[in-house]
């Protein structure tokens, strides 16, 4: 690949988690005065009305039965059963334990990549993800409010690890339809699909409405999760997994705890120590290292 793809899909993998990990801020903000599922519905039927005013200018993409299959699949893993799972699983263990358990992603996505895509995780790559995986646990450890009993139940414990596996195969999906159809077209399916699992959940919940005590912040956080943290985030994460290995992509994902972090301090006053800082920088460098010989070898295609 060209030292400038990669760069660009780097840049792109890059763009998803910051906006992913804004996303949680807005999140907490919208939920003020939204439901839960509602909140989920609204984000992405409005990215989907996006889509739909795209398909009514160009037409909607050609994908055959099997790819609309897979499409459908890769919807129902992410965003359909991943927020399911997360959603319900954090009603019953604890927020510490919910991030250390979603810092596994990597180590699923790298056995499911092998699995099924037949991609191979070298020693760089496998020694970055461990080291974001300890990069977290120092996340986590550093938080003022970290409870060391952690809590919880098995069953919140395995709702969560759903999250986990229905994550890894959105991503081993995604990577294997961006070899033969455009991030665009993956994404504007992947967000109505999206849409039409949440109806019948906004509709449970719809008579429970408040609509008189919808703040504007809340609005506005909704509008950030709709046109940002979904449309936006999601096209950044399909075109990065058309153009890089699932498993290199994915170590990115444990960025998002970091970037929460950074802007719950800066957009919401909460406290950051000393302690959580050096755990994202670890994070970070596991990420460096992780797509390190993939530089390695662009730069020296380059130079021959």
């Amino acid at each position: 690949m060209k030292k400038s793809s990669l760069f660009t899909a780097y840049s792109a993998m890059m763009g998803a988690v910051i906006m992913w990990g804004i996303s949680f801020v807005a999140t907490k903000v919208a939920l003020e005065s939204f439901p839960t599922f509602t909140l989920i519905f609204f984000r992405f039927g409005a990215a989907s009305c996006c889509f739909l005013m795209l398909i009514a200018r160009r037409g909607a993409p050609r994908f055959s039965r099997k790819d609309h299959g897979k499409i459908f699949l890769m919807a129902l893993f992410e965003p359909g059963l991943y927020f399911i799972f997360e959603t319900i699983g954090l009603q019953y263990t604890s927020a510490a334990k919910t991030s250390l358990l979603i810092a596994t992603i990597p180590v699923a996505v790298m056995v499911l990549a092998a699995l099924f895509l037949g991609e191979r995780t070298g020693p760089a790559g496998i020694m970055g993800i461990l080291l974001s995986l300890a990069g977290i646990v120092v996340l986590v450890v550093g938080d003022p409010n970290f409870d060391l009993t952690f809590g919880g139940s098995m069953a919140g414990d395995m709702l969560i690890a759903g999250a986990v596996i229905s994550c890894a195969f959105y991503m081993v999906i995604a990577r294997n339809m961006g070899q033969s159809h455009s991030p665009l077209e993956i994404t504007m399916m992947q967000i109505i699909y999206g849409a039409v699992f949440f109806a019948p959940l906004f509709l449970w919940e719809l008579p429970s409405i408040d609509w008189a005590a919808i703040s504007g912040r809340s609005t506005a956080a909704l509008v950030y999760l709709a046109f940002f943290a979904t449309l936006a985030a999601f096209l950044c994460n399909n075109y990065a997994l058309s153009r890089i290995p699932a498993s290199q992509a994915s170590v990115f994902i444990n960025g998002i705890p970091v970037v929460t972090v950074l802007s719950a301090w800066f957009l919401l006053g909460e406290v950051l120590t000393g302690l959580q800082l050096a755990g994202g920088a670890l994070v970070l460098l596991a990420v460096f290292l992780t797509n390190l010989p993939a530089l390695l070898t662009s730069v020296r295609s380059q130079n021959k």
